[in-house]
C-alpha cells in the first residue's frame, strides 16, 4: 500500500481553511442614514475587483435605490421558517457556509431569528460564518447596542426589543460611522426615501424627532470614537511611543451582582460600558451565603439568576461564584487579588433603619473599599422616566 505523499498546496488549503473571518460593521444612528447602501456599495467594488462576494442577507425596505443596487449581485436564497402558523423569511445560514464565498453582506444584525433555527440572533449567525473562515460585512443601529439600552430608553423614551451585545461590536476590525444631518434625514423621510408616505408624519411624532436623533447620532459618533480608540490602545507599541495609560493600569471593573436583584440588566450595561471606556476586562461576581444555598433560594430568585449570569456573559464579562458568609469582605478581597479599580452595586432596597445605621452592602462598601471607586447605581430615576 502506498501512501500519497502531501502537496504544499494540500496544507495551504489547511491553514487557509482555520483562518477566522474577518468582520466589518457599519454602524448608523437611525434607519435611512445609508447603512445598507453603502454595503452594497462596496459589495460591487469588491466585485469589481474579482473578489467572490454573496449577499447573505438584505433588507431594502422597499426603497429603490437601494433595490437598484442589489441587481448585479449574488444572493444566497433566504430560507422560509413557519413557527406557530407564521412564516418568515431568514438567513440561511447553512447555504451561505456551503456556498463558502470570501465575502458575505448580512444586515440587521440585531435581528432576532424564530426559536425553531439554530442561533437566536442574526449576529451569532455571523459569528459562525467567521468562525469559518468567511469575511462578513455588516449593519446595525447604535441603538441596538445592549449596553445601552437603559441609556435610549430614559433619553428618547423609546423601548428598544432586539439587541445584540457590545463583546460582538468590539470583534469587529473595521467600524464605520454613516453620519447625517438630522435635518438631512428628515428631508429624506419627508421625500419617503424611507417610510412609506402614511408612515412618515408617525415617524416624525415618535422615533424621529430631533432631539431623538440628535442623541442617538451623538451616541453613535462616541461610540465608533471609542471603538477606534480601543483598537489604537490594543495595538503593539511602537519604538519610540509611550505606551497608553488605558487598560489594566485603570484597574478592571467588577459588578456585584446579588440573587434577584432589582434591574439587574441595568447594572450590567453600566459594566460593559465602563469596561469598554477603560479598555479592560471586567467580572460579575455572585456570592453566595449560607441562605442562599440554591436548595434554600426559591425557584424564581434562582431563575431570574441563572438568566443574569447568562446576560453577564453574552455582554462578555467573567463570571465568578463565591460562596462567603460575608458578601462585603468577600468582594473586596476578590476586587484586591484580581486587579479591580471600579465595583459597581445596585443601590440597597433593605429596610430604611438598615440604610440610616450604615449596614446594607453599598454603605459598607463605601466605607470599606479604600482604594476602589465604588458607584452605586439607583433605579429610581430610571423607573419614573419610563414611558
Amino acid at each position: 500500500m502506498t501512501t500519497r505523499r502531501p502537496r504544499a498546496e494540500d496544507f495551504l488549503e489547511l491553514v487557509e481553511r482555520g483562518r477566522r473571518g474577518r468582520l466589518k460593521l457599519y454602524i448608523g444612528f437611525a434607519a435611512g442614514v445609508g447603512k445598507t447602501f453603502r454595503m452594497l456599495e462596496e459589495a460591487h467594488a469588491l466585485k469589481a475587483r474579482g473578489v467572490d462576494v454573496v449577499l447573505g442577507f438584505i433588507e431594502t425596505h422597499g426603497r429603490r435605490e437601494t433595490e437598484a443596487l442589489v441587481a448585479g449581485l449574488e444572493a444566497v436564497p433566504r430560507q422560509r421558517v413557519s413557527y406557530r402558523d407564521v412564516t418568515v423569511e431568514e438567513m440561511d445560514l447553512d447555504a451561505v457556509l456551503a456556498r463558502r464565498p470570501q465575502v458575505a453582506v448580512v444586515d440587521e444584525l440585531a435581528h432576532t431569528n424564530l426559536p425553531v433555527c439554530r442561533n437566536r440572533k442574526r449576529y451569532q449567525d455571523v459569528q459562525e460564518l467567521l468562525a469559518a473562515g468567511i469575511n462578513v460585512i455588516g449593519a446595525f443601529n447604535v441603538q441596538h447596542l445592549e449596553s445601552l439600552n437603559d441609556m435610549v430608553e430614559r433619553n428618547t423614551g423609546v423601548t428598544v426589543r432586539e439587541t445584540l451585545p457590545d463583546s460582538f461590536l468590539k470583534t469587529a476590525d473595521q467600524v464605520v460611522n454613516l453620519d447625517l444631518a438630522v435635518e438631512d434625514l428628515h428631508e429624506r423621510l419627508k421625500a419617503g426615501k424611507i417610510y412609506a408616505p402614511d408612515k412618515v408624519s408617525h415617524a416624525l411624532e415618535r422615533f424621529f424627532t430631533g432631539d431623538n436623533l440628535s442623541t442617538l447620532r451623538e451616541l453613535a459618533l462616541r461610540e465608533v470614537a471609542e471603538s477606534l480608540d480601543r483598537a489604537t490602545t490594543g495595538r503593539q507599541v511602537r519604538a519610540g511611543e509611550e505606551p497608553s495609560q488605558k487598560g489594566g493600569a485603570w484597574g478592571r471593573v467588577l459588578v456585584a451582582l446579588s440573587s434577584h436583584p432589582p434591574r439587574a440588566a441595568t447594572l450590567l450595561r453600566r459594566g460593559s460600558r465602563m469596561a469598554g471606556r477603560l479598555n479592560t476586562d471586567w467580572f460579575v461576581v455572585y456570592v453566595e451565603t449560607p441562605r442562599e444555598a440554591p436548595h434554600l433560594i426559591d425557584a424564581e430568585a434562582q431563575r431570574h439568576l441563572l438568566t443574569n449570569i447568562e446576560k453577564a456573559k453574552e455582554l462578555g464579562a467573567e463570571v465568578v461564584r463565591l460562596r462567603a458568609s460575608d458578601p462585603v469582605a468577600a468582594l473586596l478581597d476578590f476586587a484586591r487579588s484580581h486587579g479591580v479599580g471600579h465595583i459597581i452595586i445596585g443601590r440597597s432596597n433593605q429596610a430604611k433603619w438598615r440604610q440610616r445605621l450604615g449596614m446594607t452592602a453599598d454603605a459598607r462598601l463605601l466605607r470599606e473599599g479604600e482604594g476602589f471607586d465604588i458607584h452605586v447605581v439607583s433605579f429610581e430615576s430610571h423607573e419614573e422616566k419610563r414611558p
